[in-house]
């Protein structure tokens, strides 16, 4: 699982979903990602229908010769907010807000929901890519949703991964889940 790189901040006057594009920065970042991974076997991609994670996904699609396969499953739980403001930044404007997100109480996000989505879309994944290797390009939420899931751990936001983090996992035909790495991204200090 790769979280997108840096969006824009975006807030909208309608009230129609923001989803942000990358920033210059975001798309400096996606290529990074992409290079580090173009000697790692892929043989799927999966991608966030939501800019961000989508325009994240290029670059490796790029490399790779594969086609973005979108997943609404794997999409934020923010895909229908007027407005993106990045985890780090809430945390220095809205605190108190922040802090609801960690815990999963939002009074705008049906979290449960959410974490059901989640988890379903990325089990099916699993089911229909056995013996393969497969890069899903997503987003902090969902990657904390997922690895707490696979430790058995409640489902909250307890980490902060890193814009085009690689997060790596193995999936048994057995039913075992297991964590290779979290939060890599050696690849942003080349």
């Amino acid at each position: 699982m790769i979280r997108h790189g840096l969006p824009e901040h975006v807030e909208t006057e309608d009230g129609s979903p923001a989803d942000p594009p990358l920033s210059a920065e975001g798309h400096i970042q996606a290529q990074k990602m992409a290079a580090w991974l173009k000697d790692t076997k892929i043989d799927r991609l999966y991608a966030s229908p939501m800019q961000r994670a989508y325009q994240t996904s290029l670059p490796l699609a790029e490399i790779k010769q594969l086609e973005p396969e979108l997943n609404e499953g794997v999409a934020e739980y923010d895909r229908h907010a007027d407005h993106y403001i990045p985890v780090e930044k809430l945390k220095e404007l809205d605190y108190e807000r922040w802090l609801q997100l960690m815990k999963g109480e939002l009074e705008d996000v049906n979290f449960p929901e959410f974490c059901t989505s989640v988890i379903q879309s990325m089990e099916q994944i699993v089911e229909d890519n056995r013996g393969r290797t497969v890069a899903v390009v997503c987003h902090g939420g969902v990657i904390n949703i997922w690895t707490a899931h696979v430790l058995g751990m409640e489902l909250k936001m307890f980490f902060n991964p890193r814009y085009t983090s690689i997060n790596r996992y193995m999936a048994a035909s057995s039913g075992e889940r297991s964590i290779i790495t979290l939060n890599e991204h050696s690849h942003l200090t080349r």
